[in-house]
């Protein structure tokens, strides 16, 4: 399985984006974590079923309700074996 890397730019900080991309991969069944970066942006990591990844890029595209998403930088890489999904 596919793991897929979105660095994702807007206001993304303060605003329960990290709590959405948790609800939203739970309910995908994908692996991963959410972390906030330095910079203001958020990153995700997340692993499972490519057609799954896919739908979760969606949703990570449109963000909760008070966020705005502005970009999201994507990256394709080898799974790592992640358990559960985290926020940081």
């Amino acid at each position: 399985m596919p793991r897929l890397v979105a660095l994702v730019k807007g206001r993304v900080q303060g605003v329960g984006y990290r709590a959405f991309a948790q609800k939203k991969a739970l309910e995908l069944g994908l692996s991963g974590y959410a972390e906030n970066l330095p910079d203001g942006r958020v990153e995700v990591v997340a692993e499972g079923p490519k057609e799954d990844l896919l739908a979760f890029l969606h949703h990570l595209k449109q963000g909760p309700r008070l966020s705005r998403v502005e970009e999201v930088e994507v990256q394709w890489a080898e799974e790592t074996g992640l358990k559960g999904f985290y926020v940081y």
